[in-house]
């Protein structure tokens, strides 16, 4: 998950977000209505159509990297960029619904998860590691495109923005969800401000010191610590105090959302069972790092088209000076080409996977512009 809003520049994954739009012109807010486009329900991935997508490990960038992937080679790439905890199969649905609607959808498992390589060093999982992989990826699946479609949530909003800040040439449109663009503040690092803000509960600040919440989760277990999760709703911040975990105790019961069935959990905890949470977690561990090496792109704008998406239950939506920097214009200054923002009402954290067919059409309906 990420978060963070605050001025300090791509603080991390669920720390941003957005309200409703009233100050620009440019920018409707939408509320979001069942698809009037006709799109299958893919709201229940079927095992014929999960062996229908292609795996393969590419090397690209000096890893071995998974990649989920659907539809005619040269159709317009759409590549899906996945948060944390997650994998390349939190875009199950958008797969499936964007591949038969004419596009090829491209879904890595990011450096550290799932079945691609993870770096021992918590060193490897800068900004620019991570956007280095993708444009290595780009080159080796669509080395006839020289811009692709690109839909990022979470973490993967964050290395969407970062990829459309050093590469801008090689984006065409992005959908992201979740986390806003917020320019980096060069006053301040993120976490010198988050821990002045929240204090030192706040998970991103608990996850800093290499193996410290590792072992915490590792009493509770992995599938108790993703379904903590994958059932958080709390539209406030979330906050991991040492040893209490998420607040409930060691054998608590905990309910999977409806959006998410046990048989499609188990996918998640077999990965992540495997590989551990640390991988991810470093992403976490180079928040100022990624401070100090994007120094040199101070005061630069997103120039691509963009839509973004939240939903009214999403922490990062409720994030502390969020609404004012998306109502008082401050994120279309930064992201000039910022066409539409979305507000989904009622919806959380993993909007892709609780709401798929309303995001599906979202991202169609957007990139059919381009």
């Amino acid at each position: 998950m990420a978060s963070c809003r605050l001025p300090l520049a791509f603080c991390v994954t669920l720390c941003v977000s957005l309200l409703a739009f009233y100050a620009n012109k440019h920018i409707k807010q939408l509320k979001t209505q069942p698809s009037s486009l006709t799109i299958t329900n893919y709201s229940s991935t079927t095992t014929t159509t999960m062996e229908e997508i292609r795996h393969r490990t590419l090397n690209v960038n000096g890893i071995d990297m998974h990649v989920a992937e659907k539809g005619e080679v040269g159709a317009p790439v759409i590549l899906f960029i996945h948060g944390f905890p997650e994998l390349w199969y939190s875009w199950r649905h958008q797969i499936e619904a964007l591949s038969a609607l004419g596009y090829r959808a491209v879904a890595p498992d990011l450096r550290g998860y799932g079945d691609t390589e993870a770096p021992s060093a918590a060193a490897e999982y800068t900004c620019l590691h991570v956007v280095g992989d993708l444009v290595s990826l780009l080159d080796a699946v669509a080395p006839d495109q020289d811009k692709v479609f690109v839909v990022g949530h979470d973490w993967g909003a964050l290395i969407a923005w970062y990829l459309c800040l050093f590469r801008p040439d090689r984006v065409k449109a992005l959908v992201n969800l979740s986390v806003v663009f917020h320019p980096r503040n060069p006053k301040r690092k993120p976490l010198e401000t988050l821990n002045a803000f929240y204090g030192p509960d706040y998970y991103i600040c608990r996850f800093q010191k290499l193996g410290e919440i590792e072992d915490e989760f590792a009493l509770f277990g992995t599938e108790a610590i993703l379904k903590e999760f994958y059932s958080y709703r709390n539209p406030g911040p979330l906050f991991l105090p040492k040893g209490k975990g998420f607040g409930h105790s060691q054998d608590a019961q905990i309910t999977l959302p409806s959006w998410l069935p046990e048989e499609e959990f188990n996918y998640y905890y077999t990965k992540y069972e495997k590989k551990g949470f640390t991988p991810g977690i470093n992403y976490y561990r180079n928040i100022d790092k990624n401070w100090e090496l994007t120094a040199p792109w101070t005061g630069s704008q997103i120039k691509v088209p963009v839509k973004f998406i939240v939903g009214d239950q999403d922490l990062t939506y409720n994030a502390p000076g969020t609404k004012d920097y998306i109502n008082k214009g401050g994120f279309k200054r930064d992201v000039p080409f910022l066409q539409e923002v979305v507000v989904m009402e009622g919806v959380a954290h993993f909007l892709n996977q609780e709401k798929p067919d309303e995001i599906n059409k979202h991202i169609y309906d957007f990139f059919q512009k381009f």
